[in-house]
């Protein structure tokens, strides 16, 4: 078909065109365009409805190179009878001609597509359409001009329009159109300004839903709940309550759909807002207007007293919809059960959680990994297992926290077992293995002495690839330490080293108190330098550490320049600190010092409790100042502090040893007032002291009384009063007593064989005691005073070599001599005028490293004198002056061997 087309295309007269035409954004054309406008188009509607193929008509240059978009728009007007075949022909152009629709054209089909129920292809237009960035007002005139000259009956176009501006993220773009909308009478439907007031509050616009809210019920829109949900959602956003309540009361007075969603929102709104008492107010208020609070009125509540911290109100309410049948949601019941933990009631917050466990439903994982850990610190740990459990039942699995938490409580508490239980479920349910769960398991394994099980268990997690930290190595160096294993702790430090690990302060601190618990001051005090270059700062424990170390070793001026070190370091000393410090002033003889200084502490508030009082009172009695130690005690009750049985005990022993058995039964009179018993310690004490007074009548009285308040001897007890029988001659009735101490299962120790040693070689009877010190060697308790007493017990005799030979058999089983046996061979080479072997044996002692005490030097001097060996004497008195120590004896011994000297 030929058709003659001119280069100006000319409008028709008809009065709809020509209307039409001019809404295109083209110049008006002529007359005679008009006319052949009319012409193409009715060709075009003859190709798009006819049998020929579309492509090849349109591959005619005639027909595509005259095509305009205002074309177009004449023919989708003729095709509103069959809206698919005009969007098959608009989808043909613009994807096999790349043709450029109009805005018009788009509107007018979107308009018939609505009307025929063709929502999807329609919406898929307009994302098409508004992929151009185009103004919307120009948008919404375009589709209002198509709406009013077609005549389209529905207003579904524009819905659809603003709901595709809102799907595209373009909610400012969706509210112009809207408010066009309600301009010109168009009222959008329901779902449409519901679903646009929402996207305002996704942004946060408030002011602007209010607005958009007023202006459609003006025009005479009817909003549903979830709209007016959304004015009022907005209203409490804005923080301004009260119009939020005005607004729910004006919705009600003009009879609009309120649902408990509307209530829903104002209280969550009000309870957002810290104003949980109304929030309850409006629930109470629901049966007023014929409406039930449902879970989520629940759940809002119990929400907002958890945000205003009274978990105690939100727990009731939570029990009462528990009652109701309805099921609390996660967030609500780990936000409670948390609330309920951090407020200190473990307690309440489980018993919450087993509540609602037999509904099947448990906090979130985290809050109970919190509640466990919570109930492991408080020593729950029945409790925490069935939190487990319970967790297990209803799905919610456990993670490597979970299982942290349990394998390092049960460690701590010394049930290895369990723990280690706990560790093959973890590894059960597939979840790594981590350095957390081993160095738990290391610590646990430590605290307990099982140094061996710790090995294995470091050895394990090395081989397993996992890499140490400090927590790993500081559990065993502190072990170690502890078992004065030195050599050992240190090459674990020296491996931390080489790792690149960086020791903290505990492991400095365990390492410092091992090396202050083998004496060996000089180096604890070279690690604290060391320490301290490292920019690792020593806290309370550190000092506290080195101070009993010093005071330990007799330094007691070194220990308070620590004290005064701690205190310009702003470190807080506590009783740890402060008993050494008075411990170590007692035994220097420094009690009086002790007793300031205790008193100087209650002036200046530091708290002292009944350990340091303990101390002090020892010191006291230890010097057979009862009196005074009396006086103290009662300064302390003063002071608030009880005396404990610890305190009780010294001073029971002070009196038993001063003999006032006034005060010894004033004391156990105190004590029953106070509500407390005697115990082992008590008990023995006075044993002991009956035992050595001979008044075995008293001790066997006292020990009765002892079995009757079930507090039962143990091998000191025993011990005790062996001793005194034993001292006393009774060996027959110290026999039998130690065959009901074995009857009675308990070991004896180096101590309790020495009392029968001490009396056999005090009778001279060498032969049962040699037997008795070889059944000591099988069991290994003989140790350098069983030892000591032998060689006493030969040397007496005069038995030289068999001393001897007790010497060499000592060293031989690795138990070294002390300034006693040294002492006791040397007196008996002095006595029988052998000085020059006395002398050797001296120097031994010396190469050996031992300190002679004075004893030793009085022997040794006296010997010396007496045997004309002036010289040796004079030099033993130089040294010993030399050392500090002044000569109180042995002086005019040798002033008068320097007299016949020279006379």
């Amino acid at each position: 078909m030929n058709v003659t087309l001119p280069r100006r295309v000319l409008l028709h007269n008809h009065p709809f065109l020509r209307t039409f035409s001019s809404s295109s954004p083209s110049p008006s054309p002529s007359k005679l365009e008009d006319q052949n406008d009319i012409r193409f188009v009715s060709l075009l509607s003859d190709i798009v409805r006819g049998n020929q193929s579309w492509k090849l008509a349109f591959n005619d240059p005639s027909i595509s190179s005259t095509l305009r978009p205002h074309h177009v728009e004449h023919l989708l007007i003729r095709t509103l009878d069959d809206s698919k075949l005009a969007l098959r022909f608009f989808n043909f152009l613009g994807l096999h001609k790349s043709f450029n629709h109009s805005t018009t054209s788009f509107a007018i089909l979107v308009h018939a597509l609505v009307r025929e129920k063709l929502f999807w292809p329609a919406n898929s237009l307009l994302h098409t359409l508004l992929l151009r960035g185009l103004d919307p007002k120009f948008v919404f005139s375009c589709f209002l001009d198509c709406h009013r000259k077609c005549k389209f009956l529905s207003n579904l176009g524009f819905d659809l329009l603003v709901q595709s501006y809102l799907q595209n993220r373009r909610v400012l773009d969706a509210v112009v159109v809207a408010k066009l909308m309600l301009e010109n009478k168009l009222l959008p439907e329901v779902r449409t300004l519901s679903a646009l007031l929402n996207g305002l509050l996704r942004i946060r616009r408030f002011i602007m839903v209010c607005e958009l809210f007023d202006e459609s019920v003006n025009v005479g829109f009817r909003p549903d709940s979830y709209t007016c949900s959304a004015v009022v959602r907005s209203l409490c956003e804005l923080k301004d309550f009260f119009k939020a309540k005005e607004k729910v009361r004006w919705m009600e007075v003009n009879k609009f759909d309120l649902s408990i969603v509307t209530y829903n929102v104002l209280i969550h709104g009000l309870c957002k807002g810290d104003r949980v008492s109304e929030a309850v107010e409006v629930k109470r208020s629901l049966s007023e207007k014929g409406l039930k609070a449902d879970v989520v009125t629940y759940c809002t509540l119990v929400l907002g007293f958890c945000r205003v911290q009274q978990f105690g109100a939100g727990l009731q309410l939570l029990n009462e919809m528990v009652e109701l049948g309805f099921i609390p949601s996660e967030a609500v019941l780990s936000g409670l059960v948390d609330g309920l933990r951090k407020e200190g009631k473990v307690d309440d917050a489980y018993n919450l959680v087993v509540q609602v466990s037999r509904f099947g439903f448990l906090p979130n994982l985290f809050v109970c990994n919190a509640l466990m850990n919570a109930l492991c610190k408080g020593g729950d740990l029945d409790k925490s297992e069935s939190l487990y459990n319970n967790m297990c039942l209803v799905n919610l699995h456990p993670n490597d926290i979970t299982y942290s938490i349990l394998i390092d409580s049960f460690c701590r508490r010394g049930r290895l077992d369990v723990a280690i239980s706990y560790f093959d479920r973890m590894l059960e349910a597939g979840i790594v293995e981590t350095v957390y769960a081993y160095n738990s398991m290391i610590n646990g394994q430590c605290m307990f002495g099982n140094l061996s099980a710790a090995e294995s268990l470091f050895a394990r997690m090395i081989n397993k690839g996992l890499e140490p930290t400090a927590t790993t190595f500081t559990p065993l160096i502190n072990r170690y330490c502890k078992d004065l294993q030195l050599r050992k702790a240190f090459q674990l430090y020296d491996m931390m080293i080489e790792k690149g690990i960086a020791p903290n302060v505990y492991t400095f601190t365990a390492l410092i108190s091992g090396l202050c618990s083998a004496n060996n001051m000089a180096e604890a005090s070279k690690l604290l330098v060391e320490m301290v270059e490292k920019k690792i700062i020593p806290n309370e424990v550190t000092y506290n550490v080195m101070i009993e170390g010093y005071c330990r070793d007799c330094n007691i001026d070194k220990a308070f320049e620590l004290l005064d070190e701690m205190l310009q370091k702003g470190l807080v000393p506590d009783t740890y600190t402060y008993r050494p410090l008075i411990s170590g002033l007692c035994s220097a003889g420094r009690v009086s010092d002790a007793k300031n200084f205790v008193d100087a502490l209650h002036k200046q508030d530091r708290k002292l409790n009944e350990m340091c009082y303990s101390a002090l009172l020892h010191g006291f009695c230890q010097e057979g100042r009862l009196l005074e130690a009396l006086s103290a005690a009662s300064e302390m009750i003063q002071r608030g502090i009880n005396m404990d049985l610890v305190c009780h005990a010294v001073l029971i022993d002070g009196s038993l040893k001063q003999l006032d058995r006034k005060t010894l039964f004033g004391l156990l009179k105190q004590m029953q007032d106070q509500g407390l018993k005697p115990d082992n310690v008590i008990y023995t004490s006075m044993i002991d002291a009956f035992s050595k007074e001979g008044s075995f009548e008293k001790a066997f009285r006292c020990w009765d009384l002892m079995v009757t308040e079930e507090c039962f001897p143990n091998v000191v007890t025993y011990t005790a009063l062996m001793n005194g029988l034993c001292k006393a001659g009774e060996m027959d009735r110290a026999g039998l007593l130690f065959k009901r101490m074995m009857d009675a299962n308990i070991p004896p120790n180096s101590i309790t064989y020495g009392c029968f040693l001490d009396r056999l070689t005090m009778e001279g009877h060498m032969e049962e005691a040699m037997g008795l010190h070889h059944a000591m060697l099988k069991g290994l308790l003989a140790n350098t005073v069983t030892y000591n007493i032998l060689i006493r017990g030969f040397c007496k005799l005069g038995r030289f070599n068999e001393a001897s030979k007790v010497l060499s058999e000592m060293t031989e089983n690795g138990i070294f001599p002390d300034c006693i046996t040294y002492s006791t061979v040397i007196y008996e080479y002095c006595r029988s005028g052998n000085v020059g072997e006395a002398v050797k044996l001296w120097d031994t002692m010396l190469n050996k490293g031992l300190e002679p005490d004075l004893v030793a030097y009085n022997l040794l001097i006296y010997g010396c004198c007496v045997n004309g060996e002036l010289n040796k004497a004079f030099e033993l008195r130089n040294d010993l002056l030399r050392r500090g120590v002044k000569l109180r004896q042995n002086f005019r011994v040798l002033h008068k061997g320097q007299c016949r000297s020279s006379g």
